[in-house]
Order: C-alpha cells, then sequence, then structure tokens
C-alpha cells in the first residue's frame, strides 16, 4: 500500500484527487492539508510514501513547503501544478529544491479524460523514487569552489550536449551556474519535462533567471555557430539532432518512450562531430541518453556521467556507468569544472 498525504487548499481539487485516487486499490489517502505549515506538520506526524503539493496554499507556499519536508523529513513530492506563469516559477523552484515530479492540473479540455489515470501512474512513480536531504535555499547562487583536474587530453569542445529527466532542473542548474560566463560552445539539451506549451516556455525563462544564461528552445535549421554561448533546450514534443552542422528538429517515433529523446541528440553529435563534443547525462529514470553517451565516447568526445550521490533518481546515469560510456562519474558541479578546463585559458572569465 502507498500512503498519500494531500495538499491543496481547493475543496474541489481534493474532491478531485481523491476520487482519483480512490480508482486505485494500491493507493491509500493517509490525510489532507489546506496550507503549507499543516503540510509540513502531517508529513512530520504521518510520515507519508508520497505527497501531492500545490504551490499556491495560503500561509505557507507550497515552495516553503517542499523546502521545509525536504531539509527535515525528506519524502518524494509530486508538484501538481496549473500553467499560471507565477504558479510555474514555483513549480521548478520546488523541483530544483527536491520535489520529484511534477503533474499539471487538470486544464478542462479534452485531455482531462485520462487524468486520474496518469495522476495514479504518477504517484506510484513517485513512490518509488529514494529521496534525500535537502538543505534549504540550495540554489541560492553560491558556487562550488573549482578543483584541479590533469590537463585534458581533449580539444575544445565544439558543443556541449546534456540530457536530463526527474531530478534534472536542479542538476542542469548547478551545472550551468559553475560554467565560467565566458563558456563559448553551445549547450544543448534535452530535459524530459511536462509537454504542455505553458510549461515549456516556464522552464526556459526559469533556468534564464536562475543561471543568468541565454537560454531558449531550438529553432530548426540553425546553424550551430549561431548558438554560441548560449543553451539551446529541445522543444517539447521534438527530437533535437545536429545535421550538417545545423540544429534539426524532428518528428520521428518515441525513443524509450522520450520526444525528445537524449540517445537522439547524443547519436547526431556522435556522427557529426565526434572529438569535437562533450556529452553529459545527469540524474533520470530509465535509459534514454546511455547508448548515446557510449556512442560519443566510441567516437572521441570527453563523456560525463553524474554520480550516484547527487542524483535524485540514478537510472540513465548508471546505465551509461555500466555501459562503460561515461569518461568521468561527477557531481554536476564538478563536470561544469571540467568542461571549463577544455577551453583555452584566454577565453575563460
Amino acid at each position: 500500500m502507498i500512503r498519500v498525504l494531500l495538499v491543496e487548499d481547493s475543496a474541489t481539487m481534493r474532491h478531485h484527487l481523491r476520487e482519483s485516487l480512490a480508482a486505485d486499490p494500491v493507493l491509500q489517502i493517509v490525510g489532507e492539508a489546506t496550507d503549507g505549515g499543516q503540510a509540513v506538520e502531517m508529513v512530520r506526524r504521518l510520515r507519508p510514501d508520497v505527497v501531492t503539493m500545490d504551490m499556491m496554499l495560503p500561509t505557507v507556499s507550497g515552495l516553503v513547503a517542499t523546502e521545509h519536508i525536504m531539509a527535515e523529513h525528506p519524502t518524494p513530492i509530486l508538484v501538481v501544478s496549473s500553467a499560471d506563469r507565477q504558479e510555474l516559477f514555483s513549480t521548478y523552484n520546488a523541483l530544483a529544491a527536491g520535489a520529484v515530479d511534477v503533474l499539471e492540473k487538470p486544464r478542462g479540455d479534452a485531455s482531462d479524460a485520462d487524468w486520474g489515470r496518469r495522476l495514479c501512474a504518477a504517484v506510484r512513480l513517485v513512490s518509488r523514487i529514494r529521496v534525500i536531504t535537502h538543505p534549504r535555499a540550495r540554489l541560492d547562487g553560491r558556487r562550488a569552489a573549482p578543483e584541479p583536474f590533469p590537463a585534458p587530453a581533449a580539444g575544445v569542445p565544439r558543443v556541449v550536449t546534456v540530457g536530463a529527466s526527474t531530478g534534472g532542473p536542479r542538476a542542469l542548474t548547478e551545472l550551468l551556474r559553475t560554467l565560467p560566463l565566458g563558456f563559448r560552445p553551445p549547450v544543448l539539451c534535452v530535459q524530459h519535462i511536462a509537454a504542455s506549451e505553458p510549461f515549456a516556455v516556464a522552464f526556459s525563462d526559469w533556468l534564464a533567471g536562475q543561471t543568468g544564461r541565454d537560454v531558449s528552445y531550438a529553432r530548426d535549421w540553425t546553424p550551430i555557430e549561431a548558438v554560441a554561448g548560449r543553451v539551446v533546450l529541445a522543444p517539447p514534443d521534438r527530437h533535437l539532432l545536429v545535421r550538417d552542422g545545423l540544429l534539426r528538429l524532428s518528428d520521428l517515433p518515441p525513443r524509450h518512450s522520450c520526444r525528445p529523446s537524449v540517445d537522439v541528440l547524443f547519436e547526431s553529435v556522435a556522427a557529426e562531430l565526434g572529438p569535437a563534443a562533450a556529452g553529459c547525462l545527469l540524474t533520470g529514470m530509465g535509459r534514454d541518453g546511455a547508448d548515446g553517451l557510449l556512442a560519443m565516447r566510441m567516437r572521441g568526445a570527453v563523456t560525463f556521467a553524474q554520480d550516484e550521490a547527487t542524483c535524485v533518481v540514478y537510472g540513465m546515469p548508471r546505465e551509461a556507468a555500466l555501459l562503460g560510456a561515461a569518461s568521468y562519474v561527477l557531481p554536476p558541479a564538478r563536470i561544469a569544472t571540467r568542461l571549463a578546463e577544455l577551453q583555452p585559458v584566454g577565453s575563460r572569465r
């Protein structure tokens, strides 16, 4: 039995959550909280297996409640969020603070038909994730002190590719914050996240605000040189790849049930750029990206996998490590430090 605490101030939405979860005999609601302070106290007292967390709560917000829970009584948290811009920014802050995943609230259209099933599936999935203590204000702008590395054997990468899934917003933020501001290779990123357009737009804006970098979604037929020094994200439900020196978008079938797929990006970069690239596979469930990272390493690229201790889910990086796909297994900040070492001294700032 999976014990669930509902945190939601709307009586209508609580009823919807209650009815949806009741359809799954494995899920048991052990309590309902209507504000963040009550949620923190009930987690301490009831020790649920999963918390469904609304962001816009009276008295104590869902974000502050998430920070307290992850610092004091780490529990898998599924954020159930609307597409309101302010709420979405809080949602990504909550993911960075340790929440595991996000599910968009019902939209009031045809997409709601299977919303209850998706909620139950998300709660089941989140319940299996081992969470760790996250000190509050983990992303307060402080950067990890760079650590010395041996002189790199590889040349300066023309492109850096990054793949991430569950836990990715925090890991990606740490990596990008630690890169020097003068880092010139474009960072091409596949982040598995909610596919609706408002969620996607909010994520790019949130990531730009967290890192101080130019972050945008990829546009088809864009030359690689045109995005130097920028972070480029794969758009929702489109594969991102590199071909003939151009960023290309594709509607080909999903890989590992994912579109965009990390493997599609990594394999295209392996074929296109060989040793003139770097690949980074961060926290996430499943194995998307592991084969692609191996292809990059076999073509001479420098490759990284996030270490188990800092992963929210040690799935994708673990698969890469088992394949021998990673040149280095490191925390995100140290991956960034190593990438910075690949730049000529005169280009660092």
